[in-house]
C-alpha cells in the first residue's frame, strides 16, 4: 500500500507538509491504517498538533479528550479525513506513550541493538497510553468511522 497521498504532490519549501488543502480535496487522501501523513496533511495538522501531547498525565488526558471531540467535530461535519486524522494522532498518542512505557527515555534501541522491553519501565506513560487507547478503540469501533472508510475507498480508491 502506497502513503496517504494519492499522486504527486509538492511539499512545502520550509517545512514537511504538502502544499495542499486536502480539506479542499480530499480525493487526494489515501487512508492508511497507521499514522504515516499525521505531520504533513493539512489543515488538519494545525489544527490536531496543538492538541497532542503525551508529557505528563493531566494535559495528556486533555488531550486525548480534546483529539477525540474534533473527530467527533469532523465526524458532524462529513468530513472524512479530518476523522481519520484525529485517529492518526490518538493512535500516535498511544504508540508514542507505549514506547516511553516500556523504554527508558523511549528509546527502543541503545548502540544499534534493541533493547528487550521492560514492563513497565514508565507507569505514568503506561497511564497516559491506556488513556489515548481508550479513545482511539472508541473511535475505531465507532460504525460511522468504518463507514466513512468504506465510502472514501469507493468513491476514490483503495489505491
Amino acid at each position: 500500500m502506497g502513503g496517504p497521498v494519492r499522486g504527486a504532490v509538492s511539499e512545502v519549501a520550509d517545512g514537511p507538509e504538502y502544499d495542499l488543502d486536502f480539506r479542499a480535496h480530499p480525493e487526494r487522501y489515501r487512508h492508511t491504517p497507521d499514522e504515516r501523513g499525521a505531520f504533513k496533511i493539512e489543515p488538519y495538522k494545525s489544527e490536531l498538533l496543538p492538541l497532542w501531547t503525551v508529557a505528563d498525565l493531566g494535559p495528556a488526558a486533555d488531550a486525548a479528550q480534546a483529539l477525540h471531540d474534533r473527530y467527533r467535530e469532523y465526524r458532524a461535519d462529513s468530513d472524512f479525513v479530518g476523522m481519520d486524522m484525529a485517529r492518526k494522532y490518538l493512535q500516535m498518542g498511544w504508540t508514542r506513550t507505549m514506547r516511553y512505557a516500556k523504554y527508558p527515555g523511549g528509546q527502543k534501541y541503545e548502540n544499534g541493538e534493541e533493547r528487550d522491553p521492560q514492563r513497565w519501565y514508565d507507569a505514568e506513560k503506561r497511564r497516559i497510553a491506556r488513556l489515548y487507547r481508550f479513545h482511539l478503540d472508541r473511535v475505531r469501533a465507532d460504525p460511522e468511522y468504518r463507514r466513512a472508510v468504506d465510502a472514501h475507498r469507493e468513491r476514490y480508491g483503495a489505491e
